[in-house]
């Protein structure tokens, strides 16, 4: 058996910030990828993950007996595959920001999930509200608490644009520049973090008054115009708008920014050679990079790994 692939995913713009209700703007990302396999592979990694399938089964089997009316699934045909070997193959990093715990929930439910509703149907603004409650609780097993976004737009592969909570939809991105200048890449920090120790600090700071103002009046705006700004292609307001949210980011989210890139994240913004921000809930992994001259911020960023994901 092997099931379809499934792409991770790159939150744009509106990482935290979705979690008190600002705009949100993911998009597949599909140089990673996973899928579910039962060829017989007994490597340690095969062996792990289908013990990690196992304990996610079991709370599966725990969800749906809590929430019967949210999703139900083919318990049986999981635990049997599961006894039989399965695993889930990926090549999506872990604790990266792009979605390795979203690919698997995605993957979870196509193969095994009663009445799911697929790709191919009319999505409708209540079909995609749907899905995402039920990716929430499917991906909270790994994150502690979950927007279920990040599944949606693995199971989606097609950029999802959040208006708000209850007001998601397919977002039309504008086409690529093959030869442009400018480039969102993404910057390795080298190290691995875990989101749900990131979101509790959040959490916490938002019972400040001010972290809480910062947030609504910023943090949220700033986000809000890069979101408009991109998806009507306005290159040149983008840009002012990244660089006020850089320079919000690192002033007010510290703990989410490997101490070893501070330096690197505030001569960005000097220079205006390139502006960084979090890529998910930050802490390691991927950071993200905004230019309008990737040469210039390839050498300005130099010794360190850039991938280009998008063109200006």
């Amino acid at each position: 058996m092997k099931g379809p692939l499934f792409y991770s995913k790159i939150i744009l713009f509106g990482e935290y910030g979705m979690i008190k209700d600002s705009k949100g703007l993911l998009v597949p990302y599909n140089f990673y990828n996973g899928a579910l396999k039962n060829d017989g592979n007994t490597s340690e990694t095969a062996q792990k993950s289908n013990a990690n399938l196992l304990a996610y089964a079991q709370y599966l089997e725990k969800l749906q007996i809590e929430q019967p009316h949210l999703v139900s699934f083919d318990l049986e045909a999981l635990k049997k595959d599961i006894a039989e070997g399965m695993y889930f193959d990926s090549t999506i990093p872990q604790g990266y920001g792009v979605g390795s715990s979203g690919a698997l929930v995605a993957a979870i439910y196509d193969q095994y999930a009663h009445n799911k509703i697929t790709v191919l149907e009319n999505l409708t603004r209540e079909k995609l509200l749907e899905l995402k409650a039920i990716f929430s609780e499917m991906e909270c097993y790994f994150h502690g608490k979950s927007s279920g976004l990040d599944p949606l737009n693995s199971y989606l592969s097609i950029p999802i644009l959040i208006n708000s909570k209850d007001h998601i939809e397919p977002a039309g991105i504008p086409s690529q520049k093959v030869d442009g200048k400018g480039a969102v890449f993404l910057l390795d920090s080298g190290v691995t973090s875990e989101t749900a120790p990131l979101v509790q600090i959040f959490m916490e700071n938002m019972k400040q008054d001010g972290f809480r103002k910062m947030v609504k009046d910023q943090f949220v705006l700033h986000t809000d115009a890069c979101i408009d700004d991109f998806l009507k292609g306005n290159v040149k307001s983008l840009f002012q708008n990244i660089k006020k949210l850089s320079h919000v980011v690192l002033d007010n989210f510290k703990p989410m920014i490997p101490a070893s890139f501070h330096e690197l994240w505030q001569k960005g913004i000097e220079t205006n050679d390139y502006y960084l921000k979090l890529c998910g809930s930050g802490g390691g992994g991927y950071i993200l990079g905004f230019t309008e001259d990737f040469e210039k911020a390839q050498k300005a960023l130099d010794g360190h790994e850039l991938k280009v994901i998008y063109n200006f």
